[in-house]
């Protein structure tokens, strides 16, 4: 059984760690709420340009049309984009896009598809490295999302593309659904998804005539849209993380304090049952005199 001296370093101990889950909660949630707003005011953003593209897409066919938009017409070589955090301590976040990930690389191998992966986030850098390390291809950390970030990410991978490396490239992210539900996301990059019967701009009757063409917008379009697509997961996983961090960080701080507690009662009827012990042995002693 410990000594009481052992069981109040063990309860300062948990206190101690109670403060720093508590601190980390508290920092978790002031940084939610502008990674929140972040991640939902670049959805219209994204989801008009996809309705922009979807709408030149509508009138472009045959050799004329971008190799971002149709593909190379193969689908032997796969890149697969992991996007993760940085940082750790947030329960499953990470480990959910790592399952995810792993599911459509072994989806596709087990096809015998040729599979690359690029990976933005040391999470997910430490976690694949172990089991697909020969495969990856580039690391990025995941940092602060803008513009600035992203832009080398979709860089790498329009590379990747145009050296014919790639035939297809593919997302793996958690989008933000709220601060308890985070939903892992496979979303494909490259040829770009054009959904049939997705929204659409309206032209309301008008007949729009594209100066330069369709071409030569979606050329310079497609790779602006890339970054965004790339961006936004980066803005999703970061809202995401800080959210899972919270409830992990609160999960904590509950258990810690059922600890304490726990531990407080033991440590006391110890204590009393020491007190017991020698308040008997003194009125033993008195008694022998």
């Amino acid at each position: 059984m410990a000594s009481l001296k052992e069981m109040r370093n063990r309860i300062g101990s948990v206190k101690a760690t109670q403060k720093i889950t508590k601190a980390m909660q508290m920092v978790a949630a002031a940084k939610l709420r502008r990674s929140q707003d972040a991640a939902q005011n670049a959805r219209p953003y994204a989801q008009r340009m996809a309705s922009v593209i979807a709408n030149l897409a509508a009138g472009v066919s045959g050799d004329d049309a971008p190799k971002l938009l149709v593909g190379t017409g193969r689908s032997d070589r796969h890149l697969v984009v992991v996007a993760s955090s940085d940082r750790g301590m947030a329960g499953g976040f990470n480990t959910a896009i790592i399952r995810a990930a792993r599911e459509k690389i072994n989806e596709l191998t087990g096809q015998g598809k040729d599979v690359k992966l690029l990976v933005v986030g040391k999470k997910a850098r430490d976690q694949l490295k172990r089991q697909y390390g020969d495969r990856i291809v580039e690391f990025f950390e995941a940092g602060v999302p803008s513009m600035a970030t992203a832009q080398p990410v979709a860089d790498k991978i329009t590379e990747l593309f145009e050296a014919g490396e790639v035939d297809v490239a593919t997302l793996v992210f958690s989008r933000f659904q709220s601060v308890v539900s985070q939903v892992p996301t496979v979303t494909q990059l490259i040829p770009a998804q054009v959904q049939a019967g997705g929204q659409t701009v309206d032209l309301k009757g008008a007949a729009y005539e594209y100066e330069p063409d369709e071409e030569a917008i979606l050329e310079t379009l497609l790779p602006r849209n890339l970054t965004v697509q790339v961006l936004s997961a980066m803005l999703e996983n970061q809202a995401g993380f800080y959210a899972a961090q919270m409830t992990a960080m609160d999960n904590a701080t509950r258990n810690a304090g059922d600890m304490i507690a726990s531990l407080t009662l033991q440590y006391n009827r110890s204590r009393q049952a020491q007190i017991t012990k020698e308040l008997i042995e003194i009125i033993s002693g008195a008694e022998a005199l």
